[in-house]
């Protein structure tokens, strides 16, 4: 018999927690987070973290897992997803996969290439040549190393674009080639319903991510990362963690690299960009796709309720 899981996703300040907090109160769900900032302990405002009390209403997993100096790869994603599936279901819950980081739930689709894990120094290295030559130099430069991953990612993606140099470097080969080596196999014996809010009002959207991100302010956020360069000295700019999106613009102010106004405006900046990678990776991809033009909850939670019916009773 197979195993059921239910993908909710969606592009950051959606409304993708809430939603799956109201399903808890009419279906059997435990929530799986599908996002690359929860898994790290103490990295709460800035990632938009559940509250304990929401977390207390439904079972939530794959948060607060690991400190901020570790590393978390897609693959070890994978593997800790598929077993909290497989624990879910044998508990007689159905799981509900939330979360906003497209790069897990593609690996769950397709199955993913176990490439090598970040070298911090390297990095490091990558890190100062995009400040010295610019995005679209190093863009370039992967262009030259592996034009076929080169076409996929935008010149500003800049965490793709040094992630793929990473691997060609480290590898010797270029990433697309050495991504169909050594596959691993998504999700195992496992039928999924990928839900997919996709707003078309733009305009709203940015304007609850600003506003969010203007909230993350006035609750702390720069002290939030503050606390956490105190607890964890060895912990970089360059560490997965501080790439997060939010996170690495506060590091960069308290490195009075960037004033108050530059990182409000940056930080903004960088989650609207974010939210439209995201919105391009859905559209990629094959789901059912959910709106609503003023992103009302209740609305979108009758359409979701709606498509879980048939699902649910398969």
């Amino acid at each position: 018999m197979q195993n059921k899981a239910i993908f909710l996703m969606g592009p950051t300040a959606v409304g993708k927690t809430e939603l799956a907090l109201r399903l808890g109160v009419d279906y059997p769900i435990e929530i799986i987070s599908v996002d690359s900032a929860l898994i790290y302990r103490d990295l709460n405002i800035g990632s938009a973290k559940p509250t304990a009390e929401e977390m207390a209403r439904v079972p939530h997993h794959l948060i607060d897992i690991l400190s901020p100096l570790d590393n978390y790869s897609v693959a070890d994603f994978l593997r800790a997803c598929n077993q909290e599936i497989i624990a879910i279901n044998q508990r007689g819950n159905l799981p509900i996969l939330v979360g906003g980081t497209m790069m897990y739930y593609n690996a769950l689709i397709n199955g993913i290439s176990q490439l090598p894990e970040a070298d911090l120094s390297l990095r490091e290295q990558l890190t100062l040549e995009f400040r010295q030559v610019g995005n679209l130099a190093m863009h370039q430069r992967l262009v030259e190393l592996d034009p076929i991953c080169a076409a996929k990612i935008e010149a500003n993606d800049i965490q793709r674009v040094q992630r793929a140099l990473e691997v060609c470097i480290l590898t010797g080969k270029p990433m697309s080639l050495a991504q169909q080596e050594h596959k691993l196999p998504g999700l195992t014996n496992c039928n999924y319903l990928p839900l997919a809010i996709i707003p078309t009002n733009r305009e709203l959207l940015h304007q609850r991510i600003n506003l969010r991100f203007e909230q993350m302010l006035q609750q702390g956020f720069i002290n939030e990362v503050v606390q956490l360069q105190l607890k964890y000295p060895n912990l970089s700019a360059e560490h997965n963690s501080m790439r997060c999106v939010g996170y690495r613009q506060v590091w960069d102010y308290l490195a009075v690299t960037i004033d108050l106004t530059q990182l409000r405006e940056q930080g903004m900046a960088a989650t609207r960009q974010l939210a439209k990678r995201q919105i391009t990776w859905l559209r990629s991809m094959d789901v059912i796709a959910i709106d609503d033009p003023a992103l009302e909850l209740a609305n979108l939670e009758q359409q979701i309720k709606a498509q879980l019916k048939n699902f649910i009773n398969d």
